[in-house]
């Protein structure tokens, strides 16, 4: 079978890789930690910690809540009507750098168009909270649209994340395929801009115009995670085919390849050529058969699991698992395979440093992640 042999190409490729990977799957890592659950969500699908440690969790249908450092829940109002379906709904969450001074939350979510097409939003407001364990957005302005909107209910990606003083975020190409390659589209796109949603002079696209302009790479799937690491370089997690999920290491104007190239293939049995067939294609760092169906994507820079320290964490949906994911510079390795038992649609750590995980499914329960005793950092020892 084509699985078997691109496997066994990439570890002839690169030795040991794809071999690690696939004894991980066969055999998970022991979890170096015990699950707790915190509290449960209707199809929870992205959180945000506030300074204070309260947490934002939204959820898919259009609900925005609110979970106190008492445990309790509460609703934040003015979430706009969102399109709910298939992948579609309110998306993600994300505080601006300078949360503590301007209030800004970033989110996302899918609104219909016409002729029964539907695309994604990021809309940037103020979150006003009250003394009730609630709150509001309030003052929210649409920053971005995918463009064109398009009918289909799947790859909106629409993950948000800040870094290099600028926005970004990721469009999937809608599972519309030529769109990733079309730059009067902004689909299957990573997505470059200010803070308030203006165009950056130095987008590499900028001297094209229209929504060229926007785009920093393209050549892109359906991208659900996004994440800068602590030298500040800027790393994608993307959902492949039937096959071949991506870890790519996003650099500027580069094109990665998709639908043109992909180390997996149509679900209806149609052969994409692999990445090594063009190599004037950018290929991933790290790229999975079986699939990992990647949801997150987290650097680790906390110290609850120091052995961790510098590693991506990945958040697996049919996985149903955690990915730790290991770097020697800009190679990349899946180290350890935590199995959940739950489809995990993302990870958060707390202002306090406590490794969060969040469930997706109808009742998505929010686990606290605590070290067992052989993975807790030891004590230094005392001086005389």
């Amino acid at each position: 079978m084509r699985i078997t042999s691109l496997v066994l190409a990439f570890s002839l490729a690169v030795p040991g890789l794809a071999l690690a990977a696939q004894a991980i799957q066969d055999k998970p890592a022991k979890k170096p930690f015990t699950a707790e659950e915190v509290a449960t969500f209707r199809e929870p699908w992205a959180m945000a910690f506030l300074p204070d440690g309260r947490l934002l969790v939204t959820e898919k249908k259009g609900k925005l809540k609110l979970l106190g450092t008492d445990g309790k829940v509460g609703d934040v109002s003015g979430v706009p009507t969102v399109d709910y379906g298939g992948q579609g709904g309110l998306g993600d969450v994300v505080l601006h750098p300078d949360y503590a001074k301007n209030s800004f939350v970033y989110y996302s979510y899918v609104e219909a168009g016409e002729n029964d097409t539907r695309g994604a939003v990021v809309a940037r407001a103020k979150l006003v909270l009250d003394d009730k364990g609630g709150g509001a957005l309030d003052s929210s302005r649409v920053l971005w649209r995918q463009d064109p909107k398009v009918d289909g209910r799947g790859h909106y990606s629409h993950r948000i994340a800040f870094g290099q003083g600028k926005l970004w975020i990721t469009s999937g190409e809608r599972q519309h395929f030529e769109p990733a390659q079309d730059m009067k589209a902004n689909l299957g796109k990573v997505i470059r801009l200010n803070d308030d949603g203006s165009l950056p002079a130095d987008n590499p696209f900028a001297d094209q115009g229209g929504v060229a302009a926007q785009v920093w790479s393209l050549g892109h799937r359906n991208l659900l995670g996004l994440a800068f690491n602590a030298k500040g370089e800027l790393w994608e997690l993307e959902m492949g085919p039937m096959g071949g999920d991506e870890l790519n290491l996003i650099e500027r104007g580069s094109n990665y390849g998709y639908p043109i190239v992909s180390n997996g293939d149509h679900y209806d049995g149609k052969v994409i050529p692999d990445h090594d067939t063009r190599p004037e294609f950018n290929a991933p760092e790290l790229w999975w058969t079986p699939v990992i169906s990647p949801a997150y994507l987290l650097f680790y820079e906390a110290d609850a699991f120091p052995a961790w320290k510098g590693s991506a964490l990945a958040a697996g949906l049919s996985s149903k698992a955690i990915v730790r994911i290991a770097f020697d510079g800009h190679d990349a390795t899946e180290a350890e395979r935590f199995d959940m038992g739950q489809r995990i649609r993302s990870l958060a750590v707390s202002p306090k440093g406590d490794l969060y995980a969040l469930e997706d499914a109808p009742g998505g329960r929010l686990l606290r992640l605590t070290p067992t005793d052989a993975a807790k950092p030891s004590e230094s020892p005392k001086s005389d």
